[in-house]
């Protein structure tokens, strides 16, 4: 029996940001049987993966290759030729000096269907996140791109560098760092005014951002001292003036901090996205997973027998994750509380009891004994009887306040944490090179379970100079006990609440 041929997406990726990329480039990722990809291409977009999907990385990195371009195109048509779909990830957009076009040549000549999927290129999105425009009416409504790559040394140029020089309002040079003194040399010589402003974007778009701005002149020189390296892209024009009141990427308030993210995995997406729009590098280090518990049967006899109580109070989000979960697998809905007051400890808990048709009779604002009294405080709940599904870890003092008010509380596991070491290694590494700004804890078992990844003998060593955050006094009083020293405790029990406190830190 004869395979058909796959299909190849020759995607782009994007100029770094992993928000950058399009819907249909994602899309083309979540499908694919292979993805094969670029240096440039940001590794966050590998995680929209399918689970069995082969990950092929091929980068080219200067002169640093890890196939050359022939082998890359060969290994596209392989993997085509066995019937897959095939994601060809490549950084920017793959028909602006993305060889795109060879690699698309390559796969006419072996018949294979294909699909381009463009993406944003760093020609304009690195200037964008710079704050510079590329065209202004004010300034130019000519724009080149030209490749920064090409050899000095060889007889006959490509470039026509009269042209640029004299009839381009912005130039964009694309992959030119190496090259810059002889691109400068050039547009000299043909008659460029030495005062022409020129700005250099590395890592455009990322939290690696770096520019550096200066003229014809002396760019050359403030590269050299600033010490920028590839990659980057050079701009030359008028319009680079306009970087002095329209940056905004780099004046984020958390921009060039880089924060560990500890919570679980599947919880910590809010957190990043927060932390990252206000400017930092996130690392995900989750030190808890959240899993079920080890045996259904409390909990299912629980909501067997929900007429029974007279209240339910869920401590977290996930208490009313698993606890509807179960619900609704014995074939019930919200209709089977109709006949229960219920309660949530904190906003986010309470917007998911929301979510599934649900609103919280009362919200104490957290765990501490003085807040759930003062949330009860009006209400008569002698011999009530409460129903409280929670974590198999959690604290004992809410039933135990809750008990001292006269009821009666059954306390059943929904959920169990347990401790995980993702990304344990490159945490350590990066806490000795002292490249973490902060770290922050949502709960005291993120804070336990951090604390344990850490090697005693090296504990205050590697947390020299790192600020803690922590969203509450408990898990504050949990990291002072473990010898973290506290620089920030959020107000507000929140993760926009613990962002907010981040930061007014560093505002201050």
């Amino acid at each position: 029996m004869q395979i058909s041929k796959g299909k190849v997406y020759l995607i782009g990726a994007g100029p770094g940001d992993p928000g950058l990329i399009t819907v249909k480039g994602l899309e083309c990722i979540e499908k694919a049987d292979v993805i094969i990809y670029d240096y440039l291409a940001s590794p966050v977009l590998l995680k929209h993966a399918r689970e069995n999907a082969e990950i092929i990385y091929v980068g080219k990195k200067g002169s640093d290759h890890t196939l050359p371009q022939d082998k890359i195109s060969a290994l596209i048509v392989e993997k085509a030729k066995t019937g897959l779909i095939i994601a060809r990830l490549k950084g920017g957009d793959p028909f602006i000096f993305g060889r795109g076009a060879e690699e698309a040549e390559e796969l006419i000549k072996a018949g294979i269907s294909f699909e381009v999927v463009p993406g944003v290129t760093s020609a304009i999105a690195a200037p964008a996140y710079a704050g510079i425009p590329l065209t202004h009416r004010r300034f130019t409504s000519t724009l080149a791109f030209v490749t920064g790559h090409e050899d000095p040394t060889k007889e006959e140029s490509n470039i026509d560098w009269a042209a640029l020089a004299k009839g381009m309002g912005t130039i964009v040079f694309l992959m030119g760092v190496k090259n810059l003194p002889h691109i400068t040399d050039r547009l000299a010589y043909h008659g460029m005014s030495h005062d022409m402003p020129v700005a250099l974007v590395r890592w455009g778009t990322t939290h690696k951002q770096m520019t550096v701005t200066g003229t014809l002149d002396n760019i050359v020189e403030r590269v050299k001292s600033a010490g920028l390296k590839s990659p980057a892209i050079i701009i030359v024009g008028e319009v680079v003036k306009l970087r002095e009141t329209m940056q905004w990427f780099e004046n984020r308030p958390l921009y060039g901090k880089s924060i560990v993210v500890t919570r679980a995995r599947e919880q910590a997406s809010a957190l990043v996205k927060l932390l990252s729009d206000l400017g930092a590098e996130c690392l995900e280090c989750p030190t808890i997973k959240v899993v079920p518990p080890d045996d259904w049967k409390p909990l299912d006899t629980a909501i067997e027998n929900l007429s029974s109580y007279d209240w339910l109070i869920f401590t977290s989000v996930n208490g009313a994750n698993f606890f509807f979960e179960r619900l609704f697998k014995q074939n019930r809905d919200v209709r089977a509380l109709n006949n229960l007051r219920t309660a949530s400890i904190g906003p986010a808990t309470a917007k998911r009891m929301f979510d599934f048709g649900l609103t919280s009779d009362i919200i104490p604002k957290s765990y501490m004994a003085e807040s759930v009294i003062e949330a009860f405080a009006n209400e008569d709940i002698k011999g009530k009887r409460i129903l409280l599904p929670r974590a198999k870890e959690a604290r004992p003092i809410l039933p135990v306040e809750l008990a001292k008010m006269g009821a009666e509380v059954n306390e059943v596991t929904a959920y169990c944490t347990k401790e995980v070491r993702d990304n344990v290694d490159l945490l350590l590494s990066r806490l000795e090179e002292s490249t973490i700004d902060l770290i922050t804890f949502t709960s005291s078992s993120t804070v336990k379970n951090f604390h344990a990844l850490i090697p005693p003998a090296k504990f205050n060593d590697l947390m020299k100079g790192v600020t803690v955050a922590t969203i509450g006094p408990i898990t504050a009083d949990t990291a002072k006990t473990l010898g973290f020293d506290v620089h920030i405790v959020a107000e507000s029990f929140t993760i926009p609440g613990l962002c907010d406190a981040i930061k007014q830190f560093y505002n201050n």
